[in-house]
């Protein structure tokens, strides 16, 4: 068997710190949190639109491109569920 070299090990080490981790599930919330909503509903339709979670969908582009993979699935919880509380909470940008 070969060895590894250092180089290799430290990149199989390297690891998320646990502030990185809580920094980042702070700013999934607040992207979930984000709407753009209206002043006057939309009616497209059968269809009434409120609002449209911008956050929601600019949070999912960062975490489909996280480097630590195995947390993704624990941000779209996270991006999911602040999405859909801050739908009944007044947050968000009204025009």
């Amino acid at each position: 068997m070969e060895k590894m070299s250092t180089k290799h090990k430290n990149v199989a080490k390297k690891s998320e710190t646990d502030s990185a981790y809580l920094l980042k599930i702070v700013m999934y919330m607040i992207f979930g949190a984000l709407w753009i909503k209206f002043a006057t509903p939309l009616h497209l339709g059968p269809i009434t639109l409120a609002g449209i979670p911008f956050g929601l969908f600019v949070g999912l582009i960062f975490a489909s491109h996280d480097h630590f993979q195995v947390d993704r699935k624990i941000e779209y919880v996270v991006l999911i569920v602040a999405a859909v509380v801050s739908n009944f909470l007044p947050t968000g940008i009204v025009i």
